[in-house]
């Protein structure tokens, strides 16, 4: 009698999710651990991708859609209302001249920062997991907040910036952390130039040659040139446990 009564509230519930009503703890596993709502709330396919991609600011629909070119506008549209009717999104409209809707992640969404890096930590762990596949630029500034040696980083002085495909970023180190925020990288001292962030994850991870980069993936390294590869240094990814 207990299964039935479980299997009804799930079924009851996830239609409600997918077009924006507010998720329910328990709608898939009856189960009061904070772990099983967290799964209930982001544990849909791609939720948690589309947190990870607002996590360095607000983005249009059309922006999350280029950066997940592997969902449809359909799943990107249900993902976003459960998420937004979950407290974790919320929609505005920029000002003008804009007058575009964007979505940005509430206090509650930004937090979960910690939990997207300790998942990457652990994923990385696996002698599977493949550091050359394509990425967005989002996720690469968030690797490399995780994979960040903090003793190197309280070494290191300078800003860095990175101009990936359409999107510019500028990581400055300050003490053992590494604030990145969106903007002209403009004031960095040195940039990274690339057409898409698994040239820059390729050399900064996979170890393929910066030279070699640069004469055939379409990386340019502007500004001084060895703090750029300093700061390259200061990143790697942990040794296999699986």
């Amino acid at each position: 009698m207990k299964s039935q009564k479980v299997t009804k509230n799930t079924t009851s519930r996830d239609p409600a999710a997918a077009t924006g009503q507010p998720v329910g703890h328990g709608r898939w596993y009856n189960d009061a651990c904070g772990t099983a709502f967290g799964l209930e709330v982001i544990g849909e396919r791609w939720a948690l991708l589309v947190v990870r991609e607002l996590m360095l600011g607000a983005r249009r629909f059309s922006d999350l859609r280029a950066a997940l070119p592997g969902i449809s506008a359909k799943v990107l549209t249900e993902r976003l209302a459960a998420l937004e009717a979950s407290g974790v999104v919320a929609r505005r409209m920029l000002p003008p001249p804009g007058k575009a809707q964007v979505y940005e992640l509430t206090a509650w969404g930004l937090a979960a920062e910690p939990l997207i890096q300790e998942l990457g930590r652990w994923a990385a762990h696996s002698r599977a997991h493949d550091p050359r596949l394509p990425l967005s630029a989002v996720s690469l500034m968030l690797s490399l907040r995780t994979m960040l040696d903090p003793h190197a980083c309280a070494a290191f002085d300078g800003r860095i910036g990175f101009v990936i495909g359409g999107e510019s970023f500028l990581a400055e180190p300050v003490g053992r952390e590494l604030p990145i925020r969106r903007g002209d990288p403009e004031a960095a001292d040195a940039v990274f130039h690339a057409p898409s962030a698994d040239v820059i994850a390729a050399g900064i991870y996979a170890g393929v040659p910066w030279e070699e980069l640069e004469a055939n993936a379409g990386l340019a390294i502007t500004g001084a040139r060895a703090r750029a590869l300093a700061f390259a240094g200061m990143f790697s990814l942990p040794a296999p446990l699986a």
